[in-house]
């Protein structure tokens, strides 16, 4: 924990800007503290962040790990866009994540779904409204319920901010990605973030949980609309010294009852840890 406060990472605007130094913190919300600080803006503006990219790159999302060579790019708040759209499917096609302090934004448009006909609609792009109620501060889980449960056959209106952009970096629309798209390093230590306690420096994670993260990752998605790679490393840490279901379920009702996982959910993911440290997945 000592050296991990000492640390210092090199950071820059997405959309350009000098080139900043942070270090000392121990969790995103810490980080984006000290980004706001060292280039004088609120932190609030702050959407997310990219490692070693100023793209809108959801496989360079900053999420629990942080190398200790990497290069952070934050992304702050650009142009505010409205859209109406007609829900004609029980399923929007939108995956959500958060920066872990409050900013809910679009992770992945599904291919061929109702959102990615509405060209308007981008990765990346910060939900904050839906039908006038204001979402900023809501968590990711409860945004992608507020979507879900948005009445088929009804007009709905959202209020999207999207990242800011330097005119000569203009990317094309993405659509985003996974984990298994995502090139991961090996070999290398990381500063691991946590939402409580201190931040301390790791070995990356092992093969096996690597995977484990990323099919409780899909978990994620699948049962709740969200995608959270740091959340899934907490879930898959937390189960690594359990001996069954039910020690599993209380120890993630300890540290994540906020997100009050359905059971049906914590046995899927208590089976994808059990399947990796089986060699199954």
């Amino acid at each position: 924990t000592a050296s991990a406060s000492r640390l210092q990472f090199h950071t820059q605007l997405a959309h350009g800007s000098p080139t900043g130094r942070v270090g000392g913190f121990s969790s995103a919300r810490e980080l984006y503290a000290k980004i706001a600080e060292a280039f004088g803006i609120d932190p609030a503006e702050i959407m997310f962040c990219t490692l070693n990219t100023h793209k809108v790159d959801m496989d360079k999302l900053l999420g629990a790990q942080i190398g200790l060579e990497d290069f952070i790019f934050a992304h702050v708040k650009g142009q505010r866009k409205e859209v109406e759209v007609l829900k004609t499917d029980d399923v929007l096609g939108l995956t959500i994540t958060d920066n872990g302090t409050g900013c809910a934004f679009i992770k992945r448009i599904k291919e061929g779904s109702l959102m990615d006909q509405t060209k308007i609609i981008c990765v990346g792009d910060h939900i904050e409204t839906i039908n006038g109620k204001n979402v900023s501060d809501c968590r990711h889980y409860e945004v992608a319920k507020m979507l879900k449960d948005l009445e088929k056959g009804r007009m709905f209106k959202l209020k999207l901010i999207e990242p800011m952009k330097a005119f000569e970096k203009l990317e094309p629309r993405s659509k985003g990605g996974s984990l298994s798209e995502a090139k991961i390093s090996r070999g290398r230590e990381t500063l691991r973030l946590r939402t409580k306690g201190p931040a301390t420096v790791e070995e990356m994670p092992t093969e096996v949980e690597e995977k484990a993260i990323k099919k409780v990752d899909e978990l994620l998605e699948t049962y709740m609309g969200i995608r959270d790679i740091e959340l899934a490393a907490t879930m898959v840490e937390a189960g690594r010294d359990k001996k069954n279901p039910d020690e599993f379920a209380v120890a993630l009702d300890e540290t994540l009852g906020d997100f009050a996982f359905p059971d049906e959910f914590v046995f899927d993911v208590w089976g994808a840890i059990g399947d990796a440290k089986q060699g199954r997945l």
